[in-house]
């Protein structure tokens, strides 16, 4: 189910009100099962056949901490669980990948290999709550949080609605324990979440689903193009990408702020970063810090000598990049972003920028503009071998952005300009509160509430004449 669809308009109201009024009464563990049955009706919603998966996966992991709380067999069950639900994701993500690839190279040696792909559905989200469901699996065996012998909590955990298919990836530390107490409804909470929701609507419907019709058409066309438009291309993806992920993350995020539920934040003005390190730290930082906590720390992390470091960076990036998809567009792409840390590594700066850009101020200065714009067409290049078909389009396309270069631009996209740079003032003069719509009239113009409510309003307008004929479905639901 789709978030700028209908059916969700519909579904939401209903959920939230039998939520509140009538399984609250209930008591806890009767409102969590409705979370997990209401969950279980929004995933199934694309295809009944992926609820078997998310049970499988909920239920080992449930097991494995059972099964380490006795306090035998500890190993054998964080690796049994780890096992068993990397393997099921490389089967449904990697398997077609790997096998490709193996033939190819058996190729090369004269052996061939027939029929070696099968025809798998790629579930919604898998990755997502893979990954949520090993944070509780290491958590608990590394003795950070106490196994649960809550089964429906910890189905809710796994499933909850608003971030099961495109994240936070939550970690069981900071979402389980918010199920196993009462939650009391907040009136100021549900106000701000639904303001989240209005402001990743605006950059899913208004931003990154017009973004998204001039990226494709570039990309697609991008050996007839001049420099210039592929720059433009380049430009687009860029918005699109942010605006589609960062867009459901705000929408995700206020609509667990409806059922009392706080999640972590996932995007934090990536691209007003002054360096690659800084951008890292503020794009998918949900993803981002489990690898650190899960991969980079127990390889030694920054504790150990600097090319033992280097290793560990790649590590990460690598494995970063292949979480995305089963293509070497995304292994490069993440070899790329590595090898752009690389100087940060030897220099000692990789936490040169802690605060927001121009913090106290309302401008930045000339030297915080070039390094934003400079950190912006690096993050721009890794974005266009992302978006590419494969590495040889991808390294065309770079080529030609440079090599024919010119100041006219061969598409009408232009008009898309205006709500990009709509969406960067907000988010430049909120860069310090959670959202862009995060106004509570205590500063400028925004201190009358008939000026918060037309922005509210315009906001809501916009998104409702933008969004079309049918929804444009989120692009990191297929990763």
């Amino acid at each position: 189910m789709l978030f700028n669809s209908i059916e969700f308009a519909l579904f939401l109201p209903i959920v939230f009100l039998l939520y509140w009024l009538v399984f609250k009464r209930a008591g806890l563990w009767w409102q969590n099962l409705f979370v997990v049955a209401a969950s279980y009706v929004f995933y199934g919603y694309w295809d009944v056949r992926f609820l078997i998966l998310i049970a499988i996966t909920s239920l080992l992991s449930y097991l494995s901490g059972l099964g380490m709380a006795t306090g035998r067999h500890r190993k054998l069950c964080l690796y049994g669980n780890v096992a068993v639900n990397l393997g099921i994701l490389c089967m449904f993500k990697y398997y077609n990948f790997f096998a490709t690839n193996m033939a190819a190279l058996m190729g090369r040696f004269g052996i061939t290999l027939d029929d070696v792909t099968l025809n798998f559905i790629l579930p919604v989200g898998i990755s997502f709550y893979t990954f949520q469901a090993l944070s509780y699996t290491i958590d608990v065996y590394r003795g950070k949080i106490e196994p649960t012998r809550d089964a429906v909590a910890f189905f809710a955990y796994i499933s909850f609605f608003p971030q099961l298919v495109a994240g936070p990836i939550e970690r069981a530390t900071n979402l389980l324990p918010q199920f196993l107490k009462e939650r009391t409804f907040s009136y100021p909470q549900a106000v701000d979440g639904m303001r989240q929701i209005l402001w990743g609507m605006f950059k899913k419907i208004v931003v990154a689903d017009r973004c998204a019709a001039m990226s494709d058409y570039i990309f697609s066309n991008y050996d007839s193009q001049n420099g210039m438009t592929l720059v433009m291309g380049a430009v687009f993806f860029s918005f699109q990408i942010y605006g589609d992920f960062s867009g459901y993350s705000d929408i995700a995020i206020g609509t667990a702020k409806l059922f009392g539920i706080r999640l972590m934040a996932n995007f934090k003005t990536p691209y007003f970063s002054r360096d690659i390190p800084e951008f890292w730290r503020r794009w998918h930082i949900s993803l981002n810090t489990w690898f650190v906590d899960y991969l980079y720390i127990p390889l030694g992390g920054s504790r150990v000598s600097k090319p033992k470091v280097l290793r560990n960076t790649f590590a990460i990036f690598l494995t970063s990049g292949l979480w995305h998809g089963a293509n070497w567009t995304y292994v490069c792409w993440g070899a790329y972003h590595a090898l752009l840390f690389t100087p940060t590594i030897f220099t000692g700066k990789r936490r040169r920028y802690t605060g927001v850009a121009a913090e106290g101020r309302a401008l930045p200065t000339a030297r915080e503009c070039l390094a934003i714009l400079a950190t912006f067409a690096l993050v721009m290049i890794g974005w266009v071998i992302f978006r590419s078909v494969s590495i040889a389009d991808a390294w065309q396309y770079i080529v030609r952005m440079f090599t024919h270069f010119s100041l006219t631009i061969d598409f009408p996209g232009k008009t898309n300009l205006p709500w990009i740079a709509i969406m960067l003032a907000v988010e430049w003069l909120q860069r310090g509160r959670q959202h862009g719509l995060d106004i509570k009239g205590e500063r400028g113009i925004t201190k009358y509430a008939a000026t918060r409510w037309c922005i509210y309003a315009a906001t809501a307008v916009l998104c409702l004449t933008m969004i079309g004929g049918s929804p444009n479905e989120f692009i990191y639901f297929q990763f």
